[in-house]
């Protein structure tokens, strides 16, 4: 069993890594104080292959395993997590339009997806529908050679600012088996957006709620199968749990590293932070635990690329516990940097409030513990 990275998985991470450093670390901070979405550095990272990663050569992606997506995610998120995420989401669509969409629909928009000259937005949560995704009750009513859409996303990422948006609505009976999925351009009639929703981290990306109204869109928008949409969602979210967790870690990671520093700046009742056992121990929890998120991502990531028939359980227990290991470390972070961990200046405090929204995001952390404890049950089934 070899832990290491190939020459190519570290060529990955160091070029997404120094693009970070160059394009996004500087100027994250202003970014997230000003409520700016930087999408002209994010459109940059496609000229990398970053927009359609683990897209298909053959319809202009790069082509690279979730384990290597995990890498530049996580590399990208020692800059900025929320930069990333919505990186992360985008993939989504463009890895999802690749999977199961018609080849029209695939020679028709994934180039653009690619080379994100369009930008995509994924559209599954509703205002009264989030942790039970199947309940959602925007609806695609068959109308000849077209579907109308009648209802409304809730924290749509991108909302209003992407370019096309990957919608789960209900073109069938109630449960998931009459849920499909749909391409609706942002110019569509009908569609509309709520106004940006003041969150508490993620300020460098606009959260929106995304409206339809009588939306009529060709049939030839439906993404693969009628029916099928739900299964589409679900075999997405196994791959996002992993990129927002690859996210998470960056993000953490970051956080350690700056407290660490900090450590050796500071003095206390005369002698450096750094000497002191008690605050010694603590940071090496911290590493410890980010060490031990990194290779469960990583070994769940595997499991995904080889089509393990476990892939969706582990892929759920990362999510559960890099996001939460992320989180505790970063606050850690915070707590050893003293006041100064709660200014801005520090970066600290950004770091926090971005990643408190992972444990809850692409499937809350209390789903990812029902996944996992139902497999379990099926599993020991006597």
């Amino acid at each position: 069993m070899d832990f290491s990275l190939t020459e190519e998985q570290s060529a990955i991470y160091d070029m997404a890594k120094a693009f970070a450093e160059e394009h996004i670390a500087p100027h994250a901070t202003e970014w997230d104080q000003q409520r700016h979405f930087p999408l002209d550095v994010i459109r940059r990272t496609a000229e990398l292959g970053m927009a359609g990663i683990y897209v298909s050569e053959e319809h202009g992606g790069s082509g690279l395993s979730r384990l290597d997506a995990t890498l530049i995610f996580e590399a990208l998120s020692l800059a900025c997590p929320a930069t990333a995420a919505f990186l992360s989401i985008h993939n989504m669509v463009a890895s999802m339009i690749d999977r199961f969409g018609g080849e029209e629909m695939r020679a028709e928009v994934m180039p653009a997806l690619c080379t994100m000259q369009t930008v995509a937005s994924y559209c599954l949560t509703e205002p009264g529908s989030g942790s039970d995704a199947a309940a959602l009750r925007t609806t695609a009513k068959r109308d000849g050679n077209h579907f109308v859409l009648n209802g409304t996303k809730a924290f749509i990422s991108g909302g209003g600012a992407s370019d096309i948006y990957l919608v789960m609505a209900r073109s069938g009976d109630e449960g998931p088996k009459g849920i499909s999925a749909f391409l609706v351009p942002k110019d569509t009639p009908g569609l509309s957006f709520g106004a940006n929703e003041k969150k508490m981290g993620w300020h460098v990306q606009p959260t929106a709620q995304v409206q339809f109204d009588e939306c009529r869109i060709p049939a030839s928008n439906m993404v693969g199968e009628e029916g099928q949409g739900f299964s589409y969602a679900m075999a997405g979210l196994d791959g996002g749990r992993l990129n927002i967790s690859a996210c998470a870690l960056g993000g953490a990671q970051a956080a350690l590293q700056k407290a660490a520093a900090y450590l050796h700046e500071r003095s206390a009742f005369g002698k450096p932070l750094a000497a002191m056992q008690a605050l010694q121990f603590r940071l090496a929890d911290m590493e410890i635990e980010l060490q031990a998120a990194r290779v469960f991502l990583r070994q769940a990531a595997f499991k995904l690329d080889s089509k393990a028939p476990d892939a969706t359980k582990h892929c759920a227990m990362a999510k559960r516990f890099v996001t939460d290991t992320a989180f505790k470390v970063a606050n850690e972070a915070l707590q050893l940097h003293g006041g100064y961990g709660y200014l801005a200046d520090y970066g600290i405090e950004k770091i926090v409030r971005d990643l408190r929204v992972h444990q809850i995001l692409e499937g809350t952390n209390e789903i990812m513990r029902l996944i996992v404890a139902r497999h379990l049950l099926e599993e020991y089934r006597p």
